[in-house]
């Protein structure tokens, strides 16, 4: 069992995962005039949403809780806020997973108050339903047990931010380890192979390396924090 269940996620899961949420709103009889993403994890969904439901406003507003892949940080933030006239419009507020559910809650509870809709309600791929606060209005995949899902456009920077988390907290990393060894380790605190990830592997070593987390001689890779 892995320490941190991950699941790889592709591009072709999101499009069908949001065509089914995008069916999902049909279905409840209302439409949305104005689609809202939660930046970042909600770009994506959102804008397919705005496809599969024929609308073509898009906005954003980037409510931030995960600081770092897989680790939570105390609270959610709002960065940038600004102002729209949303009056009498219907707004759907997307996100990618309610796991907490607090930057969902907190960009609707910024839009209602601000933008001063019609209507608001939210959606997004997946709800942790075990561990969030809050449901959302339109989900299309319910999770009972937590997993990090591995979006492909965060695929680098999380695969970054998992090898310099070995990098902190196994102690193997301490003493220098060959490339295998590495890639036994990530196995057994992710349960996703290195092989499966094809050049992101390289490119995350190699940026794990640039940060100064890693360092790198003759093969064999040690921890420098």
């Amino acid at each position: 069992m892995a320490r941190v269940p991950v699941k790889l996620v592709d591009w072709n899961e999101i499009v069908e995962w949001s065509r089914g949420l995008a069916g999902r709103i049909k279905e409840s009889g209302w439409t949305p005039d104005l689609i809202v993403a939660v930046s970042r994890g909600g770009f994506v969904p959102a804008r397919l949403l705005c496809d599969f439901l024929d609308v073509s406003d898009l906005l954003a507003v980037q409510s931030q809780h995960w600081v770092e892949a897989a680790r939570a940080a105390e609270r959610a933030i709002l960065k940038y806020p600004y102002r729209v006239d949303a009056s009498g419009k219907n707004v759907l507020i997307v996100d990618d997973i309610v796991d907490t559910g607090e930057t969902l809650m907190l960009a609707r509870d910024f839009v209602e108050r601000e933008w001063k809709p019609g209507q608001t309600r939210t959606a997004a791929l997946q709800w942790i339903s075990t561990v969030a606060k809050y449901k959302p209005d339109y989900y299309y995949i319910e999770v009972r047990d937590w997993t990090w899902f591995q979006y492909p456009w965060t695929r680098l920077e999380d695969i970054t931010q998992f090898i310099e988390r070995l990098a902190r907290e196994d102690e193997r990393l301490k003493h220098g380890i060959g490339v295998d060894a590495l890639r036994a380790i990530f196995v057994e605190w992710y349960g996703v192979r290195p092989e499966d990830l094809g050049w992101y592997w390289d490119e995350a070593l190699r940026r794990a390396v640039a940060r100064g987390v890693l360092v790198v001689e003759d093969g064999v890779y040690r921890s420098r924090v």
